[in-house]
């Protein structure tokens, strides 16, 4: 199968690179262009075929769903692994929302309370809590956002320490929650509906014109988890880990192979990657319902130059 490493463009400006698109930036315009790079652990560890265009379609499909919510930064969507939105200024903190407690590594919210933290981001969790159990009510862990290609990591943050540093005002932080919150009970909605668990995600924002909008991408498998409604009450039960459509099977598999990040990531096989690329596309056909088709079209610089 054909993967999409890069995108090298004429015409249209300078690329930049992030960790799984490349870019482009002309004027008051962004040309994001997903490729089928995959990262985990703040590292890139290969490519998944079809990956890039279920992010990107994925994505544009969720814009259009949330728009009465908040606007975005969507203007046209040329290709199916590109989008042409909004040259935003980005608002430096991701709005990360849970209405379960999990993760994999020891800086997720399930791996601070396995350690015996009760206070996390300044939101108290009380005892007796389960690895993947339901949270009474959606919770938000914000953490700052450095730029790609920065070398900083996310780092985590409270609302008492963004408003108190003036990373945010009071009614601007309060208002991207409002929204966030928003946002999460539509995705959980719709897809509950498709027999899907939307676990968790991570919302961006940027400001346009002095107005906020939704930047970034939504309720993707990059930025969100998806577990199926269907088993989950019995895994949980026999303490099995939830069926997923999300990286965080990937990021199993890793750990399995003694990979957190450090030192040499382990091949991954034809077998896993293949494992991995359907995941992706029955995601995107469950939440869609539409059936996912790969692109055979080439992303022609003249094209989307032509619309900027």
């Amino acid at each position: 199968m054909k993967v999409l490493k890069t995108v090298n463009l004429k015409g249209i400006g300078r690329k930049k690179q992030g960790k799984t698109r490349d870019f482009y930036i002309l004027k008051d315009k962004r040309v994001i262009i997903s490729t089928d790079r995959i990262s985990a652990f703040d590292r890139n560890l290969g490519f998944i075929p079809n990956k890039g265009q279920v992010l990107s379609q994925l994505a544009a499909f969720w814009f259009d769903k949330t728009k009465s919510i908040v606007d975005n930064h969507i203007l046209s969507n040329p290709h199916e692994n590109v989008l042409v939105v909004k040259n935003s200024k980005l608002i430096p903190i991701e709005m990360v929302i849970r209405g379960y407690i999990t993760g994999v590594t020891g800086t997720s919210i399930w791996g601070s309370y396995d350690k015996g933290e009760r206070i996390i981001y300044g939101i108290k969790f009380s005892d007796g809590l389960k690895k993947n159990q339901k949270l009474k009510k959606p919770v938000i862990t914000p953490t700052t956002h450095p730029e790609a290609g920065s070398g900083l990591h996310d780092e985590r943050l409270t609302k008492k320490q963004i408003i108190g540093k003036k990373l945010l005002d009071k009614k601007t932080y309060e208002y991207l929650e409002k929204i966030s919150l928003e946002l999460f009970k539509f995705g959980q909605t719709l897809c509950e509906k498709r027999g899907i668990i939307l676990v968790d995600t991570k919302y961006e924002f940027g400001i346009y014109k002095g107005k906020i909008i939704l930047v970034d991408e939504i309720h993707t498998p990059d930025s969100s988890r998806f577990w199926v409604k269907k088993t989950y009450k019995e895994r949980l039960k026999k303490g099995l880990e939830p069926e997923s459509y999300d990286k965080e099977f990937l990021r199993i598999w890793f750990k399995n192979k003694g990979y957190m990040g450090e030192g040499k990531a382990p091949k991954m096989t034809s077998d896993f990657i293949f494992k991995v690329s359907n995941r992706y596309t029955e995601i995107y056909e469950r939440i869609t319902e539409r059936k996912f088709i790969p692109s055979k079209n080439k992303i022609d610089g003249k094209v989307i130059k032509g619309i900027l």
